[in-house]
């Protein structure tokens, strides 16, 4: 099953506590999507849509200026088939869900420590490296009825170590609702991390923007 084919609400509430978890505004009802007017660096407004539609392929032919980006949850060519030329196919990520109960913690290893922080819904964790570095970190953002993960980074020098794993096992402890579904959205490289912690993919997450001219 895709994630298409799934409840639009379940889409929605994720952008939702994707938000909380980087202080963004909330997502907004936009065409068939939901939109995010984040106005960060990197990112003027984002539209995230749970299928393909006539309002992604309207906002689609108004925009001309970078830092927009159009995401779907469906492919790459499904995308494509809705954008103007100027558009530009990002690398697909992948939409994820848990599907087994989270593994045990295992220890760190020789020197690392976890640091874990929680405020209000969300949850950071961040491991420690021997010489005071940070070496992986992370966080969790929970709302009524949904447990969303985002940014799991580990730093080049600290990979294969099991740090990643270590971060999602941490904050997966760290919920308060064990029972609200658990959702990523993973990159290529990561999908194969939470595979192994028993998560499944849903659907892929295609996305688009306007270069920098």
């Amino acid at each position: 099953m895709t994630l298409s084919r799934l409840d639009p609400k379940l889409v929605f509430a994720w952008q939702a506590a994707h938000s909380i978890a980087r202080n963004s505004p909330p997502p907004v009802h936009d065409r068939g999507g939901f939109r995010v007017d984040t106005h960060s660096e990197k990112e003027i407004k984002r539209w995230v849509f749970p299928q393909l539609c006539d309002g992604l392929r309207a906002i689609a032919q108004d925009i001309t200026a970078p830092r927009n980006y159009l995401k779907l949850c469906g492919s790459d060519e499904e995308l494509r088939s809705a954008l103007p030329a100027r558009w530009e196919v990002q690398p697909t990520n992948y939409f994820m869900t848990a599907t087994a109960a989270t593994p045990d913690a295992k220890p760190l290893p020789d020197g690392y420590r976890m640091e874990l922080h929680r405020t209000g819904p969300v949850a950071r964790a961040s491991i420690i490296a021997p010489n005071g570095d940070p070496a992986a970190s992370g966080c969790m953002a929970e709302t009524a009825n949904i447990c969303i993960y985002d940014r799991i980074e580990t730093a080049q020098d600290h990979r294969r170590k099991g740090l990643g794993a270590a971060v999602m096992i941490a904050l997966a402890a760290a919920r308060r609702s064990l029972a609200s579904p658990q959702l990523l959205v993973a990159t290529a490289d990561g999908r194969s991390l939470y595979a192994n912690l028993g998560w499944t993919v849903l659907a892929p997450l295609a996305a688009a923007t306007i270069p920098e001219s």
